[in-house]
């Protein structure tokens, strides 16, 4: 057996099947590129679902990193330390908020918000103990804990893992309508994200994130959007709700906050919605730790020049163009998404999401599918303009066939 395969078959032996990864056992990577343990390199456009907006090993980040962990990697919040201020301050003003609660991961963050929520509702909304009430859109992908997939609609998601958690009520994405009749008095929030990234890179109909807005300042209610994808660059913007000229009350982040070093997420808002918490109420032992807030200031730091907001709105826009290019072939059917991130429907008799992206490996491309017939682009934000047009050409030639 090859190393690639007993390295397969030792996962698959001793590791639960909650993924279903393409066969490539990655050993090393720079930049935009993969190499397996076999040597072949691959050109990586999916990016760790974002997480990796500033390319792996981007040389910024490890040195910050390094540069950490000769002083201290870990406190715990019983005592502070002298990168959480600096952290906590500048990811609020990236963001344009006041207050900054630290977690890990993006469901981490999620969880958060809606405890946030929740405890707003009863404290400053004055919304009956146990009755808050959190609107959601279908289609939605905020993580996989009990809560969240509580209100998913994704069967996969959900299926075996009740009984649920209440007090969410699920709408149609980019429905003001909708949202509109599912409104009470006992309505906390509204979580949305700016553009559905599991859904297939859904972006909602213009004027939609505007209209969520006006809606909830007008009841009452909180506007929470979850960025953990399409923040901190990946669509040409700093924050996806940017494109609409939106502020949300809340931004819920991760993934690139971490720059594909360490995890790192958090929630973002006002003094006013995050001054409900008192000490004990919630936390965590490793958020806000003293490497993470490390190499999350050097992110802030990076996304302070705007430079890697121009690249994905430039390389973004070249993206779209060629991909639209490729839509009218037949071997495509839509082509959805903003930035450099993409959602490409594979039109039938030309191959699964699955299929295409096994044919993309075979030629050294690695990418990811999702809901049978849709494959998701999303490069490193450092890719090059002559590595994407290479494994967009990839896509031309198994496309046709």
């Amino acid at each position: 057996m090859s190393t690639t395969e007993n390295a397969l078959a030792s996962a698959e032996a001793h590791s639960a099947h909650n993924y279903h990864p393409l066969p490539v056992v990655v050993a090393t990577a720079d930049g935009a590129w993969m190499t397996d343990v076999e040597g072949r390199r691959y050109l990586d456009m999916l990016a760790g679902y974002s997480a990796l907006n500033f390319g792996h090993g981007n040389r910024r980040l490890i040195d910050a990193a390094k540069a950490q962990l000769e002083r201290v990697t870990l406190t715990s919040r019983a005592f502070h330390h002298d990168r959480f201020a600096d952290f906590c301050t500048r990811l609020a003003e990236l963001c344009g908020m006041e207050m900054v609660l630290p977690m890990n991961t993006g469901a981490e963050a999620v969880e958060t918000a809606v405890k946030t929520a929740r405890k707003w509702g009863y404290q400053v909304k004055g919304v009956p103990d146990g009755m808050a009430k959190i609107i959601v859109a279908a289609d939605n992908f905020h993580g996989r804990t009990t809560t969240i997939v509580s209100f998913s609609t994704d069967h996969e998601a959900r299926a075996d893992f009740g009984p649920y958690t209440p007090g969410f009520e699920i709408v149609p994405y980019g429905d003001l309508t909708a949202l509109r009749a599912a409104m009470t008095e006992n309505t906390v929030a509204v979580l949305l994200e700016p553009i559905q990234g599991e859904a297939g890179v859904l972006v909602p109909p213009s004027g939609y994130l505007p209209g969520v807005r006006e809606l909830t300042r007008e009841r009452n209610v909180l506007f929470i959007a979850d960025e953990i994808q399409s923040g901190l660059g990946r669509t040409g913007k700093t924050f996806a709700c940017e494109h609409e000229g939106v502020v949300p009350d809340m931004y819920v982040l991760g993934k690139a906050l971490g720059g594909g070093v360490v995890p790192v997420s958090a929630v973002v808002s006002s003094a006013a919605v995050l001054g409900v918490y008192r000490p004990g109420e919630h936390g965590s032992t490793f958020g806000g730790n003293p490497l993470a807030c490390a190499v999350a200031l050097e992110v802030i730091a990076m996304l302070r020049t705007g430079e890697f907001q121009q690249r994905a709105a430039e390389l973004g826009e070249h993206l779209h163009r060629e991909l639209g290019l490729m839509a009218g072939g037949g071997a495509v059917e839509a082509v959805r998404g903003r930035g450099l991130w993409a959602g490409v429907d594979i039109a039938r008799g030309h191959g699964t999401g699955r299929e295409i992206s096994e044919k993309l490996m075979d030629r050294r491309v690695l990418v990811k599918d999702t809901h049978g017939s849709t494959i998701r682009i999303a490069p490193p934000l450092v890719i090059s303009k002559e590595d994407l047009d290479w494994g967009l050409e990839q896509l031309r030639e198994v496309l046709r066939g």
